[in-house]
């Protein structure tokens, strides 16, 4: 199969539009992880498409809607009708148990207060309660006397209203695990898009193209979902530890363990497990797990370990980020350890200013105005210029149709962006874009791209921002040179280094020859200083002799008091 990616053709004018993006998921699914889908899985499908259409768009109604338990005179729709119709076949399937067990807090959730006191009157009389009391007073003083779960009825045997639950969301979060490849995207996607608030990228298909090669990691993924989910329910990390599951050969889904090893570590640091966070920690094996994990050692009197594991990391070549942290780390160790300070190279630094201004306001919007003038104008970009030309004249290489980088129609990039493999799948696109710096032809492409892919969701590209004049100013400004060394900076770290850019950009287009005809200006105000991402770009632009300040912004009436 080869074609592209086309999003699914409801109209919003559909009063059943919900039930074909529905529809539209399970067939992609079916037809693109068939050999990964479970007997279950296909039993459902199955099962779906003999339903009535009312009974369909009932369940879908539920699916869509948060949580599992709902009020049955709550499921009012015009386009399905009478609710209790629609959904008989659905508990005839077991897809929705009509009378489920509802612990205390259910049932206080579902219940209004006027039927609360109705259901519990006995209760209320007992616990030497008015029949007034809030409904906060009556959970907290029934708390005990409600401890076990049991169906609505017997609870309230003259029940007004009927609570069901619906039993098929794990099987329908798993279908949607299939087709978007994270549990982070929702059924919203269809609709922010049917309504043109959000468009994508078109990109061919292959039949590689799938975020899940093998059924066990659907499975592993919907494990290391659910063990977040309890993990942030604060359940014992003993517990959730254990049932870890092993690293799996799939990088990005490993990746995904090692992201929620590093929060469990975190957990159990503020939670005063120290040995269960340096285990934690160890196991994460990430950039900024290795520096919490020195410093958590720093903070427990092991200096010799952690200067024996920060050189360690040091040599194995460190990203920036760490590199910046190890320097910090390791004067301190040989301090504590008695051992001679080593010499180091002091990161460059940027020439700074102070501007007294009237204020308080927003500083980059007051040091903008301050510095602009007719023959320079001031932008405010922060992290939205460099990173939008990047996007734009990458633009082919970032959508490039590569196994597993695409799988669905909603894609703001491709899932493999912030692997380690990025970069090198892509390569000889990426020098292709590279060249058009040597060669001039840079400065047409990026201007078609912005033509051509308006609006267009990208991970780099700020629409709302980067307008035309401000493009066409960049271009005229900003040499190739320094694209490109801010390029490639980029490229060594998509994900860290697309922010920490400055606050602001003045464009010098009269500029004489030989003078800079741009410079970059992070603003800080009072009480604020740079961060530690900021540190490292102000120390790339010195470096590289690119026009850098750093403005601290003072308030005249403050100062004046």
């Amino acid at each position: 199969m080869n074609s592209a990616y086309e999003t699914p053709t409801a109209s919003l004018d559909d009063p059943f539009y919900y039930l074909t993006n529905f529809r539209y998921v399970l067939a992609w699914v079916e037809a693109r992880h068939g050999d990964l889908l479970s007997a279950e899985e296909r039993d459902f499908i199955r099962h779906f498409e003999m339903l009535s259409r009312a009974s369909q768009a009932l369940l879908v109604r539920m699916v869509m809607r948060k949580g599992e338990l709902f009020r049955l005179d709550k499921l009012t729709y015009g386009e399905i009708g009478g609710a209790e119709q629609a959904l008989a076949p659905l508990v005839a399937l077991c897809w929705v148990d009509s009378a489920p067990l509802l612990s205390r807090r259910e049932l206080f959730r579902l219940l209004r207060l006027s039927e609360l006191r109705q259901a519990l009157a006995d209760e209320i009389s007992n616990a030497g309660l008015t029949i007034n009391s809030t409904k906060a007073a009556l959970q907290v003083a029934l708390e005990e006397s409600l401890k076990e779960s049991v169906a609505l009825q017997q609870w309230w045997p003259t029940a007004t209203t009927q609570i069901v639950r619906l039993t098929v969301m794990e099987i329908c979060d798993r279908l949607r695990l299939m087709f978007f490849g994270n549990l982070r995207q929702d059924w919203a996607e269809f609709v922010l898009t049917e309504l043109g608030l959000q468009r994508f990228e078109q990109v061919p298909l292959t039949a590689e193209s799938r975020a899940f090669q093998q059924r066990d990691e659907v499975d592993t993924y919907m494990v290391l979902h659910r063990l977040r989910e309890r993990l942030d329910d604060g359940e014992p990390l003993q517990a959730l530890y254990a049932q870890l599951p092993p690293a799996s050969p799939n990088r990005w889904l490993d990746a995904r363990r090692a992201r929620l090893v590093l929060a469990m570590a975190r957990d159990a640091e503020r939670s005063g497990e120290a040995e269960l966070a340096l285990t934690l920690y160890a196991a994460a094996d990430s950039s900024e797990a290795r520096i919490r994990r020195l410093r958590l050692l720093e903070r427990m009197g092991d200096y010799q370990t952690a200067y024996h594991l920060a050189h360690k990391a040091l040599a194995a070549g460190p990203c920036e980020s760490e590199a910046q942290a190890l320097a910090r780390l390791l004067p301190r160790m040989e301090r504590r350890l008695g051992l001679p300070l080593a010499a180091r190279e002091k990161p460059a630094e940027a020439p700074s200013q102070v501007l007294m201004l009237p204020g308080p306001r927003p500083v980059e919007c007051a040091a903008a105005e301050h510095l602009a003038t007719p023959a320079a104008p001031v932008f405010y970009v922060e992290n939205s210029l460099l990173t939008s030309l990047f996007g734009l004249l990458f633009w082919p290489a970032i959508f490039k149709p590569l196994p597993g980088a695409f799988f669905h129609p909603f894609h703001s990039g491709p899932a493999d962006l912030f692997r380690e493999d990025f970069v090198h799948r892509r390569q000889a696109d990426i020098d292709a874009c590279l060249l058009q710096l040597e060669n001039g032809r840079y400065r047409h492409s990026i201007q078609a791209t912005w033509h051509a892919k308006q609006g267009i969701t990208s991970p780099f590209v700020h629409w709302g921002i980067v307008s035309e004049e401000l493009l066409l100013l960049a271009l005229e400004c900003l040499p190739p040179a320094h694209l490109r060394a801010c390029f490639e900076r980029l490229l060594a770290d998509l994900k860290q280094n697309r922010a920490g850019l400055p606050d602001l950009i003045q464009f010098m287009p009269d500029a004489p020859p030989g003078k800079p005809r741009y410079r970059m200006i992070e603003v800080k105000g009072p009480g604020d200083r740079l961060q530690d991402n900021q540190r490292r770009w102000i120390a790339f632009f010195a470096h590289h002799q690119m026009p850098v300040e750093v403005c601290y912004v003072r308030w005249q009436s403050v100062e004046g008091i």
